[in-house]
């Protein structure tokens, strides 16, 4: 009779230290960082944690978009160009088997960072949209002869994003007058953060944001941080570890272009 309480005893046991470990991965992968200095350190590998979309999104976005509709002749100038496309540096979230382009933001005005392999100069515009698809704002885009990395701010002349609101975006590459245009498209939305994120990303360094956004699922932050790294001091690890965590790598190494300016 012993015996057999304890085997109750022993089965209770491991069943409640089962439940709490599980109960501790559940909040570890739910968590937000409370210390930068607790969990970063130099030799740590940066980790996107990718958070899920929203389930109404009524449209996935495109991240990528080949050299077609009159860019192909352009593609064949350079065999390195041509094995790269226009590309978002945004992740993606698989769902019911579509690839949802989708990013978090805390700020008012996010930048967009775009790969564009072409080499003359080509006309292009971007635009944002509200979830009822109003033009919040949309501007034709200047670009250089120079392809690489661009990026794109909202001017503070324009209405801040809402907190929890989405927003659709969406870049036009016209590379033949009578052609339709090459494009990609995604999702941003901002999300606010609480009063001791958002005092611990006071006291961080740029190096502790760019792991405390990546931890806590903003992509927008975390890669305009890491690309700010990279324009002070040439460290491209931070920037190369996020393009690797949401399968970029091969974009990783792509010169950041200073060429790009609003026509408006």
């Amino acid at each position: 009779m012993k015996l057999f309480f304890l085997k109750i005893n022993l089965a209770l046991t491991t069943s409640l230290l089962m439940l709490g470990f599980t109960s501790v991965q559940a909040q570890l992968h739910n968590s937000i960082i409370t210390s930068p200095k607790r969990t970063f350190n130099s030799s740590q590998q940066l980790i996107f944690n990718v958070p899920p979309p929203p389930d109404d999104i009524d449209a996935p976005g495109n991240r990528s978009a080949g050299g077609t509709r009159g860019c192909e002749i352009i593609d064949t100038q350079s065999t390195k160009v041509n094995k790269k496309q226009l590309t978002a540096l945004v992740p993606v979230y698989e769902k019911k088997d579509v690839a949802v382009v989708w990013g978090l933001t805390t700020t008012s005005y996010p930048k967009f960072w775009i790969y564009v392999p072409y080499l003359p100069t080509v006309d292009a515009e971007f635009s944002l949209q509200d979830e009822k698809r109003n033009i919040v704002y949309q501007t034709p885009i200047s670009l250089s002869q120079t392809p690489g990395i661009i990026s794109i701010s909202l001017p503070s002349t324009i209405r801040a994003l809402d907190t929890d609101k989405r927003y659709f975006w969406y870049f036009n590459i016209y590379c033949q007058p009578q052609q339709p245009p090459i494009f990609i498209s995604g999702w941003v939305q901002r999300k606010s953060i609480n009063l001791k994120l958002e005092n611990m990303l006071k006291e961080a360094t740029l190096k502790e944001r760019v792991f405390i956004y990546g931890n806590n699922g903003y992509w927008y932050d975390a890669l305009t941080t890491a690309a700010e790294i990279r324009h002070q001091s040439s460290d491209i690890t931070d920037w190369v570890n996020l393009l690797q965590t949401v399968g970029l790598s091969n974009l990783s190494q792509e010169s950041l272009v200073e060429c790009c300016s609003s026509k408006n």
